[in-house]
């Protein structure tokens, strides 16, 4: 795409996140990541420029995140064909509140056996629609809460780090919420291959630093000193 930045924009985007979802006509969604120039490959998240979703429920909103502006930002759809802006989130603070991606990994994996069971013993509210984009979003909406997916030996990674992870990422990131793939920020995976893809938990800050201790032993959050985030 053209621009007034030398060498245009390149824009990665999922048009229809929960397409197994829609025939039971849960809400669905479009996941966009922008990056300067012209390539896709040997970038970073944290190279995007904006990130964008669009949710289509009840309501029509988009919810956007621009790299040099505060804040993730949600717009709702009017009747007239208008956008409106209707929220502002800049921090993802602590609540009871998950949402549990691939729980078939359980089976072979111990440590997300033993994070499933934490959320349930602790009594936790389960939130999961199985559609990534109305289980982010409300992260961002609620300005609380956690979304996993994780991997095990027989169970491999679906979610896909160009035009889904990193571009949600974002987003969260700049909505005062963590990211990570167990081990750091999913903003710092640099993309090889168009086709890359990874585990992934977003949510509060507390509760990314339980997910990557459970699964690990450890977590980067925790340690004094580390700059975090999207403006890392």
């Amino acid at each position: 795409m053209g621009g007034p930045a030398e060498g245009g924009f390149s824009v990665a985007f999922d048009p229809l996140d929960g397409s197994s979802i829609v025939d039971t006509n849960f809400s669905v969604g479009t996941i966009f990541g922008v990056w300067p120039g012209d390539k896709l490959i040997g970038v970073t998240g944290r190279d995007q420029v904006a990130a964008a979703m669009g949710v289509y429920g009840p309501r029509t909103t988009y919810v956007l995140a621009l790299k040099d502006y505060p804040g993730t930002h949600e717009f709702l759809l009017l009747d007239e064909g208008k956008w409106q802006h209707v929220k502002e989130t800049t921090e993802v603070g602590e609540g009871k509140l998950f949402s549990p991606g691939n729980l078939r990994a359980t089976f072979d994996n111990p440590d997300y056996e033993k994070l499933i069971s934490y959320y349930v013993k602790e009594k936790y509210t389960l939130r999961y629609t199985g559609g990534m984009v109305p289980d982010v979003n409300q992260i961002i909406v609620k300005e609380k809460g956690v979304f996993t997916n994780v991997i095990s030996p027989t169970s491999k990674a679906k979610l896909r780090l160009l035009f889904e992870v990193a571009p949600l990422g974002l987003l969260v990131e700049k909505a005062g919420g963590y990211s990570s793939d167990g081990h750091r920020s999913v903003l710092d995976k640099e993309i090889i291959n168009l086709d890359d893809r990874t585990q992934v938990a977003y949510g509060s800050k507390n509760e990314i630093i339980r997910f990557e201790e459970t699964l690990y032993g450890k977590s980067r959050l925790a340690a004094e000193g580390v700059t975090v985030g999207a403006a890392a």
